[in-house]
């Protein structure tokens, strides 16, 4: 279907409209029936085939020497758009729905769960990163600062937590690890989810639904090109890319409005 039918009553051009002249009932004004046609064409559902892979917010080797500019065009400009082309094969003919929409119910839905999943991890993923100079000066919030010693004493300890989490022992094979905050909006902890499950995805955790603010790709495409099997040195030297104002920015939004964090595209 593809907008078949809003592009449709779109692409009547005025010329045309014109000649619809003799379909007009007694009484009124071609305005007045193309300006109910503009309506109902407004009126018309938007169906899918709408996701797309946003642009970076930076140039493809603007995290160098951390993450690579090889690695970064791959895994945006193929990986994700594959889970991109995929999930809109997959809702072809649907109504429209923002991509976080579909992550709680992903489980039972199918593509929703690895392309939908792989769409929105990626989306969020990108934008927690900046180059290391701009990196570097970026700073936590006061609440997420709160946060993190309430629930792991120290900034240098949640990143031990994390790199644990992160290490192919605990995370076996291809997957994420996620600083969460919890519904109650009170304590963070880090978790990890296989494949492209994420954390706002019913039944991957078993403490329920969790809000990410933070969240590292392992999968090997993520850092295979320079680090081969070094995904711990990957995982450390991810730090100088993460842009803390991001990060608090998500967990102000999370804890203020109980939800996840919406992604571009």
């Amino acid at each position: 279907m593809k907008l078949s039918v809003a592009l449709s009553i779109l692409a009547i051009s005025p010329v045309a409209a014109w000649h619809m002249s003799a379909d007009v009932p007694s009484g009124k004004s071609r305005r007045d029936i193309i300006s109910k046609g503009v309506a109902f064409a407004a009126a018309v559902p938007t169906i899918a085939n709408a996701y797309t892979v946003p642009d970076l917010p930076y140039a493809f080797d603007a995290l160098e020497p951390y993450i690579d500019a090889p690695t970064m065009k791959i895994h945006h400009d193929k990986h994700h758009a594959t889970y991109v082309a995929n999930i809109n094969k997959a809702t072809e003919g649907k109504p429209e729905v923002p991509i976080l929409d579909l992550m709680a119910d992903a489980l039972d839905a199918g593509a929703a769960r690895n392309s939908g999943g792989g769409h929105y991890n990626h989306a969020f993923f990108w934008e927690l990163m900046e180059a290391p100079d701009k990196a570097k000066n970026s700073k936590l919030s006061a609440q997420l600062e709160e946060l993190i010693n309430k629930s792991f004493g120290s900034m240098d300890e949640m990143k031990s937590q994390f790199e644990a989490k992160a290490a192919p022992g605990a995370t076996f094979g291809s997957g994420w690890v996620w600083v969460v905050v919890n519904q109650k909006g009170d304590a963070l902890s880090i978790v990890n989810t296989p494949n492209q499950d994420n954390p706002l995805m019913k039944g991957v955790l078993s403490e329920g639904i969790m809000l990410p603010i933070l969240g590292i790709d392992v999968w090997e495409h993520a850092y295979y090109l320079k680090y081969q099997n070094r995904r711990p040195e990957y995982v450390s030297n991810w730090w100088n890319v993460v842009n803390w104002d991001k990060v608090s920015e998500n967990c102000a939004y999370v804890v203020e409005n109980h939800v996840g964090v919406s992604v571009k595209g």
